[in-house]
């Protein structure tokens, strides 16, 4: 008899035709003391899953049991962890661990109870934070307490639900590897919910998909059998963690692919749009310039404090050619969006100029468009209308005909030739990014900038948008920067890959060339010879700097010389 058990689980929510099955006849047996991880992608029914096995609602059918017991109701012995760290603001840290610790352990005298809540406070690295409030927390510390607050309790299961996916790239790491110490020291039985395939690797014993919905199910169990504690730079160069990533990740993106072709996702395009770039398009994006299209000379970002002028990007000097790929990667704080910020016309440049076309980047303009994380589309407008109301600004002299065809043009090439007409109130978060793409594109800039475009994004979604991105961006060859502290993204984009150190006072550390063949897709890049060289590059550079602005310099010698490194 397994640990825990779901039997022939199902569960929908709604009734008569407004019903939506969720989840259909699921089975998981999850023996005491593992780790298993759910890898699934938004609307998958995975919030369900974990909703089902901590008895905060019930199934439909089937059933889910705890060391033998039928499930019924909330209980203790399963501490869950959610995504959003549902704390008590006007409590601090101590009171808001303190408070599931004396409701769950009432029988236990004080000091016990004291020694209880401190101990775990301790084991998350909290306890110089005991008297602080969430408000004056960041959300790592946050979700810390959250982790604290559930081992509190001694559950006999852990359950994780995507605890890691809103922080930083930089705070998401630190918390998994405190995780894996947790799981080892505790010997919990863990159930982790996320949509991240490294995540899941570098923690789990199992990795279980869950097929996109509706009526999902769950897909077939992968083994990670590789040496623990494990290291997620030294993994990189470990033969079996890469065909058992390649494997995975295919699996997923099969599943993907067969979702879509199923009707769930967006349709085949059925309208014939124009082929060939609009001839209003090409005009406007003509320039004689190549060479040094882009010139970041010596520009320097300083911000007035309470406690004096703190400097946060300083010297950034980079050149680029037309119709280069840029990524721009670093950890949390280093400058990366406030380098966008200063291209993009929305942030003073504190000293050094920069240069686009021929002329000196002033205030924000036409010339440069930018895909945020969020689109800010207009709720209230189609799709068609959001890409036409920038289309009709920067086309004046173009006809009604020629704009139509800029706007139809790109919201096709982003796959919503079905969907011109649908409001964006109306659309998944992954096609209202689609809109602010081909809004980006439809402006014919000279600069195209995309800070952290796919951050809020699952997976599954962030993959086929790359996709997108790169089959719009091989047709326009505009040149582009993109924000992002996703090692893979930045290395399938990018012509070359700008490091940024730890702020403040951050800088390039170096510059990785990406020689790899276009048009580039995930599957050719990870069975390609080179990737996992760039990729430890990158990884090894975020290593060195998790410590903090000043890195030992024995592994930034060994970065220097690498083949493909140019330092700043």
């Amino acid at each position: 008899m397994a640990f825990l058990e779901l039997k022939n689980v199902s569960k929908g929510y709604g009734a008569g035709p407004q019903r939506r099955e969720v989840l259909s006849n699921v089975n998981l047996a999850v023996e005491e003391g593992d780790f298993v991880a759910i890898v699934g992608f938004s609307g998958s029914g995975k919030t369900t899953l974990v909703s089902l096995i901590a008895g905060l609602i019930e199934p439909d059918t089937g059933e889910v049991s705890v060391n033998g017991v039928r499930i019924d109701g909330p209980g203790p012995e399963r501490g869950l962890v959610f995504q959003s760290y549902s704390l008590m603001p006007w409590l601090t840290v101590y009171e808001n661990v303190a408070l599931a610790v004396d409701a769950v352990f009432a029988k236990e005298s004080k000091a016990e109870r004291e020694k209880r809540t401190r101990r775990y406070i301790e084991m998350v690295g909290l306890s110089h934070a005991l008297e602080r409030r969430p408000a004056e927390l960041s959300g790592g510390m946050r979700q810390r307490v959250s982790v604290a607050r559930a081992l509190a309790m001694s559950p006999q299961i852990l359950l994780l639900d995507e605890p890691l996916s809103a922080l930083d790239a930089l705070t998401r790491a630190k918390l998994q590897d405190e995780i894996q110490e947790i799981w080892r020291s505790e010997k919990k039985t863990v159930l982790l919910i996320t949509n991240d395939v490294d995540e899941a690797l570098l923690l789990a014993d199992r990795i279980i998909p869950l097929n996109p919905g509706p009526r999902a199910t769950l897909g077939p169990s992968f083994a990670v059998d590789l040496p623990r504690p494990r290291d997620r730079s030294a993994v990189n160069s470990d033969q079996a963690f890469k065909a058992l990533r390649a494997k995975i990740t295919d699996y997923l993106m099969g599943v993907g692919d067969r979702h879509v072709g199923e009707g769930e996702g967006l349709k085949a395009p059925t309208l014939t749009p124009i082929t060939q770039l609009p001839d209003a398009y090409l005009k406007a994006a003509h320039s004689p310039i190549n060479k040094n299209f882009v010139d970041f000379s010596l520009i320097t970002k300083v911000f007035a404090t309470p406690k004096g002028p703190l400097t946060v990007v300083d010297g950034f000097n980079f050149k680029m050619n037309k119709g280069e790929f840029v990524s721009l990667i670093g950890h949390s704080g280093c400058g990366k969006s406030t380098v966008l910020s200063m291209v993009a016309g929305l942030q003073d440049v504190s000293s050094g100029a920069i240069v686009l076309d021929g002329r000196e980047v002033g205030a924000a303009g036409p010339d440069r468009a930018v895909v945020f994380q969020s689109p800010s589309l207009m709720p209230w407008l189609t799709a068609r209308d959001n890409v036409a109301l920038g289309v009709d600004r920067v086309y004046p002299k173009a006809s009604a005909k020629e704009r139509n065809d800029v706007v139809e043009y790109y919201l096709s090439r982003v796959g919503l030739a079905d969907s011109m007409d649908r409001r964006a109130s109306e659309m998944s978060n992954g096609m209202r990014q689609r809109v602010g793409i081909a809004r980006a594109f439809a402006l014919s800039p000279k600069l195209l900038l995309l800070d952290e475009p796919f951050g809020m994004l699952d997976s599954l979604t962030r993959w086929d948008l790359q996709d997108v991105l790169m089959d719009v961006w091989k047709r326009t060859q505009v040149t582009a920067i993109c924000v992002t502290h996703d090692v893979d993204e930045a290395i399938l984009l990018a012509d070359k890959v700008v490091m940024m150190t730890n702020g403040p006072n951050a800088r390039i550390g170096y510059v990785m060339k990406v020689d790899l063949p276009r048009p580039r897709s995930r599957k050719e890049l990870l069975e390609h010879p080179d990737y996992y060289r760039y990729r430890q590059t990158l990884l090894d550079f975020l290593e060195a700097y998790e410590g903090g602005a000043n890195p030992e310099p024995e592994p930034l010698a060994a970065l220097a010389g690498a083949p493909e490194n140019e330092a700043a």
